[in-house]
């Protein structure tokens, strides 16, 4: 069974896919860019890279599994540990790991795991259709040479002619100016006499607004009460960092239990659609906050946190 398709399709929602008892392979996002080079915009789009030290079962690749090829979890972790042993006795025999839409993994000199991701594929849903584009550079140093060059080859050359009286046209340019500067001065005091109309006309306006204001206020005799609308703190965080998804309950609550004596502010979520209890360490309301708390963490307790973007 090819599990790279599975793999593939849970790299569009989700931040971290694991491979039990091979490696984790992770996803960040990367913003637009510019390649001066080529005068090419590239669109944001997600980064995928391998870690090969995050093998522990999250139950989120073998759920998915069971769930589309109708099988139970236990069979699809049977499916998972076939296909890793297969890769592994692949790369130990310094063959390459070609993984569809996914990348490559080959193994260097000193037997460490080279992780080559594809580019062509886009992983952000948000980008969905675009495309880079090619733009042509704008040249204007060499545009202005080559005017310079043609003004030098071809001069401009006067030729010497009759003299002609024109000084009647100095007599009908006064004249214009003259009517000119008073119809700007008529225009100009037109303008201020409709303007302070205008602001005469929407005064006595807002006098009766407020007026009809003040007696619809005295005539309110049965207020209407107060209502208080009761905003969950999630939805304004939606990145949270996952502690772990449990099968078990009682692990889920134990593990709650643990985060809450270690000081952190743990959050138990329902039983999602794989019929897992995560346990989050908290929620955040920037991806840049979640990232940074997710590598402490990672540091001091768990290497195996990660960041779920998602509004509870």
């Amino acid at each position: 069974m090819k599990i790279e398709n599975y793999i593939s399709a849970l790299l569009y929602r989700y931040q971290c896919v694991t491979v039990p008892g091979f490696g984790a392979f992770l996803t960040e996002i990367k913003s637009a860019q510019l390649d001066e080079n080529t005068n090419t915009f590239f669109p944001p789009k997600k980064v995928i890279s391998f870690n090969p030290h995050l093998k522990n079962n999250d139950g989120l690749l073998a759920n998915h599994i069971s769930l589309q090829e109708k099988i139970s979890y236990n069979e699809a972790v049977i499916v998972l540990q076939n296909e890793v042993s297969l890769w592994k006795d692949q790369l130990q025999r310094r063959e390459i790991l070609d993984l569809k839409n996914i990348g490559e993994i080959s193994v260097n000199a000193e037997w460490n795991w080279v992780f080559e991701p594809i580019s062509s594929v886009n992983y952000l849903a948000d980008a969905f259709g675009l495309s880079a584009v090619v733009t042509p550079s704008i040249q204007r140093e060499v545009l202005k040479a080559q005017v310079e060059a043609l003004e030098e080859k071809a001069p401009i050359v006067f030729t010497p002619e009759r003299k002609k009286n024109y000084s009647f046209l100095k007599y009908a340019a006064a004249i214009i100016l003259t009517v000119g500067a008073g119809g700007a001065a008529y225009k100009y005091q037109f303008e201020q006499q409709f303007a302070n109309d205008s602001l005469l006309v929407e005064k006595a306006v807002q006098q009766k607004v407020e007026h009809k204001i003040q007696q619809a206020t005295f005539f309110i005799e049965n207020p209407l009460p107060a209502v208080t609308l009761n905003v969950s703190e999630n939805t304004k965080k939606p990145y949270h960092i996952v502690a772990g998804s449990f099968r078990n309950e009682e692990n889920a609550t134990r593990i709650f239990n643990e985060l809450k004596t270690l000081g952190f502010e743990p959050i138990r979520l329902e039983q999602n659609q794989f019929g897992l209890f995560p346990v989050l360490y908290g929620s955040f309301s920037s991806y840049t906050e979640a990232q940074t708390k997710m590598k402490e963490i990672q540091k001091s307790h768990n290497k195996e946190a990660w960041v779920l973007i998602k509004e509870l």
